[in-house]
């Protein structure tokens, strides 16, 4: 702790400090609230919502409406609000982010502020990550909501949109992150305003903040339709890859090595760049690569997607992992979500990466996919009047929170102190030894009963810990992605003395691991971490599956120089300093310097994670203002609104800029390009050819009058071939909606390639950034401009005869974050029997002496 919060406290405590007093004044209500009828603790939601309308604001009725909820989840739920649980609710109404230990009850606390923001009647979004939590906490903590009179709705992945629509009609949804966002998408698809499912986007509180806000935003949401582009390059690129040599890793070079004018030797086909994640072809296998497909030059924009799909089947190779990354099962590739260890059902890698895998693996290649609709989490969560979060683990990322979303985190104290017991890293030399000892800490803590949680990165390494166990004798079970479906079962039972649970990343689980009392006085749940991960946050949700509540356990990582972490930032000085000391096999080593070292490798990588999402950011910041533009656009169409004044001005409009292209300011009627002015104009606006002759005045401005003027008439004149006004109308609102969706969709493909691009800016020593902005606003004009052109043109041509009818101008075929396969933990039909119960066989023992013991 540095000097200024010793002398002042840290942030957290100084804003803690400022509603203590509000917390007293929610706690003195208690004996009042308590008298109430339960009529008459649902009469004051009647009340509050008047005193609203009456000029009261929410932090005026904030510590009733808070004692209101206390009381009625007493009623209702049988659990009454901690002090604590009040001030978290005080922090997310504040719209921050409220950090509290697993265990502290964060489902309890959402009901405070969401209650409170119902009020205003513009609707509650409370955010989960997954349906099975969402349904869960809607049908938990929704009671407390009913009681009070208002209405609670869950959007569940299955839905149709006539469901959601009710559900966002409610008072307070629950819903996932990945259905809100792209319900917001599909609303912006829609072709009828009667379609819409969301009204306006108030407030929300989002669970495990961090997952969604952090671990999520490096995937944009993604709606796709079918592409018609072929597999075979994949394929024929996978060929290639497979022939291709891998050089060796070179040194960066330093400033005194490019004084010198030293250059590095490139080996092989192509070197690896672990550490960024990046394959680059070397000039021998630039060569290989032309042979191959009989080019001349690889870097010519003709070939370009020849060297977009090596680089990604090189990538495949030798930085995507099956087991670690993905798993293939029936004939399909499927992605490990690197947070949480679950198999992430229905996503798919973009930018060709998933077919370059497939290729690899030799499964199906499936087509690609068109972009119809995309949005980052990080702009879409932005949209919100007000946002909150909560979560275990959100400090470490403080930063980045108050850069991107506005918000800052307060650390809310626990209910009962923490008394788990953190212990140093142990460091071993070699992985070898780390598992030996692993697999020693897990069988003393078995012997006397105390239940142990070791929690594994990769699922490779949960299956090779789960053989040694086998091997040893020692009964356990294992939870990763390949079995999550047992995952509620497996988790209730981690804190039972006596059991062993390897888990992949424990992010997000949901489920608190409670003790029983053997497991309590045998030292509480130990945690075992098998290496460290690259975000220090993620170990401490580890370690938070301990000690919830003020009860005894302890956590220790064992970690080698032969880890990844340690192997690709790690210090080089930790190893020779391991072989100077001479230390014998097995020998653990626990020192201040090694843990500094590990935690200022962590530091490093989130720091380059940060890097990576602001920057997706900044890119998207492009396309948002856009997409900004667009939306506007069609939500004036599918109101209803008229579209005549916005019609005649784009008529207007190109006919001024078809004078401007073809005639000069300063020239003479008789060196005016007619030629050029009709190819320009007539095929959109089909007026009589234009001449010297049907010139009334040689003035270029006169002109620019004449034809507008003739133009509008024209278009007065189409009017009236249609039996009535707001049958041109509707009409002029199904042409428009169709132009923009289809321009819209080619421009979002068209960027995509233009980032694609844009990086080779840098070679010229140009910031791709401003690069991709320039070209960016260049490209939306040119779009405007042919939304202006093609909606014009076509209504100019439309005849009355012709029936014109709303449609979607593409076929959705999916999304990058499908959740159709997601499902909730399988529960047990029959009543779980645990060690200190009568046994079911009617024998009078326990359990655990009798048919327990078999």
């Amino acid at each position: 702790m540095n000097i200024v919060n010793k002398v002042f406290g840290t942030h957290s405590e100084r804003e803690l400090k400022r509603i203590e007093g509000i917390a007293d004044n929610i706690e003195s209500l208690r004996p009042s609230m308590k008298e109430l009828s339960d009529e008459q603790l649902r009469e004051k939601t009647k009340e509050y919502k008047k005193r609203l309308q009456d000029g009261e604001t929410l932090d005026d009725l904030l510590p009733e409406a808070f004692a209101t909820v206390r009381e009625a989840a007493k009623r209702v739920l049988n659990m009454e609000h901690y002090r604590v649980q009040l001030i978290g609710g005080m922090i997310l109404h504040q719209g921050r982010i409220a950090e509290m230990k697993t265990g502290e009850g964060k489902t309890l606390v959402s009901t405070l502020p969401a209650y409170l923001e119902a009020l205003a009647g513009k609707g509650v979004h409370v955010v989960t990550v997954n349906d099975y939590l969402a349904k869960r906490d809607a049908e938990w903590m929704g009671q407390v909501h009913e009681f009070l009179g208002l209405k609670v709705g869950v959007v569940l992945n299955d839905m149709k949109p006539e469901e959601r629509r009710e559900a966002y009609n409610c008072d307070i949804t629950y819903v996932t992150n990945n259905e809100l966002g792209f319900d917001y998408l599909r609303d912006n698809m829609v072709i009828y305003k009667e379609q819409l499912v969301l009204r306006d986007l108030h407030y929300a509180i989002i669970d495990e903040v961090d997952s969604v806000l952090v671990d999520e935003a490096r995937t944009p949401l993604i709606i796709s339709g079918q592409s018609g582009k072929s597999t075979k390059l994949y394929e024929a690129c996978d060929v290639l890859a497979r022939q291709l040599t891998r050089g060796e890793d070179m040194a960066d070079l330093t400033k005194m090595d490019a004084i010198m004018g030293i250059e590095r030797e490139e080996t092989g086909d192509f070197i690896v760049n672990e550490k960024d994640k990046i394959v680059n072809l070397t000039a021998e296998g630039v060569a290989k690569v032309e042979r191959f497909f009989q080019i001349e030059n690889l870097a010519d924009p003709d070939n370009l997607e020849i060297q977009h799909n090596i680089n990604l089947a090189l990538r495949a190779h030798n930085l995507m992992f099956r087991d670690q990354d993905y798993v293939v099962k029936d004939d399909q590739v499927l992605i490990v979500d690197e947070f949480t260890g679950r198999i992430m059902a229905g996503r798919r890698y973009s930018d060709g990466l998933h077919q370059a895998i497939e290729a690899k693996e030799h499964v199906k290649v499936k087509r690609e996919s068109k972009t119809l609709a995309t949005i980052t989490f990080q702009n879409f969560f932005n949209k919100f009047e007000k946002k909150a979060g909560m979560t275990g683990t959100a400090l470490t990322e403080e930063k980045e929170f108050r850069d991107i979303y506005g918000m800052d985190v307060i650390e809310i104290p626990t209910n009962q102190p923490v008394i788990r017991l953190d212990l140093q890293d142990a460091v071993y030399k070699t992985r070898k030894e780390k598992l030996h000892a692993i697999v020693e800490a897990v069988a003393a803590a078995h012997e006397k009963g105390q239940p142990v949680l070791v929690g594994t990165i990769t699922i490779e390494a949960s299956e090779e810990l789960s053989k040694m166990l086998t091997k040893r004798g020692i009964t356990h079970k294992v939870l990763n992605a390949k079995f999550h479906e047992l995952e509620a079962e497996i988790v209730a039972d981690a804190g039972m003395h006596g059991a062993v649970t390897i888990a992949t990343n424990m992010a997000g689980r949901g489920t608190d691991i409670k003790l029983d009392d053997e497991a309590r006085a045998a030292g509480g749940l130990k945690i075992v971490g098998t290496e460290r991960h690259e975000s220090r946050r993620i170990d401490n949700q580890l370690r938070g599956r301990s000690g919830r509540q003020g009860d005894p356990g302890e956590s220790k990582f064992y970690i080698s120089l032969e880890d990844e972490l340690m192997r690709l930032f790690g210090s080089e000085r930790l190893i020779s300093m391991f072989n100077a000391l001479g230390i014998p096999e097995n020998q653990e080593i626990e020192h201040k310097s090694l843990t500094k070292a590990i935690e200022s490798a962590q530091k490093k990588i989130e720091n380059n994670n940060f890097g990576i999402r602001k920057n997706l950011l900044e890119y998207d910041q492009v396309m948002n203002e856009q997409r900004e533009i667009i939306y506007e656009e069609r939500h004036q169409v599918l109101s209803g609104q008229s579209m005549r004044d916005a019609i005649f001005k784009m008529i207007t409009d190109i006919a001024e800029n078809a004078v401007d292209i073809s005639i000069s300011d300063d020239a003479d009627i008789d060196d005016w390009n007619f030629a050029e002015l009709n190819a320009l104009l007539l095929p959109t606006i089909p007026l009589r050819p234009v001449n010297t002759g049907r010139v009334l005045k040689p003035k270029k401005n006169s002109l620019k009058q004449q034809l507008k003027e003739e133009a509008v008439k024209l278009y007065e004149s189409k009017e009236t071939e249609f039996p009535n006004p707001e049958a041109m109308r509707e009409i002029e609102r199904v042409i428009l909606l169709k132009v923009i969706d289809r321009k819209w969709m080619d421009h979002i493909d068209d960027m995509e390639q233009l980032r694609q691009g844009v990086g080779l800016q840098a070679y010229a020593q140009r910031d791709p950034l401003v690069e991709y902005k320039l070209n960016g606003y260049e490209m939306f004009d040119e779009m405007a401009q042919n939304i202006k052109e093609e909606t014009v043109r076509l209504l100019f041509h439309v005849r009355i005869e012709q029936k014109v009818e709303r449609e979607q101008v593409a076929k959705v075929t999916g999304t990058n974050k499908d959740d159709t396969l997601q499902k909730g933990p399988v529960k047990r039909e029959t009543a779980k029997v645990y060690p200190n119960d009568p046994c079911p066989c009617g024998s009078g023992k326990k359990y655990k002496q009798c048919c327990g013991r078999k």
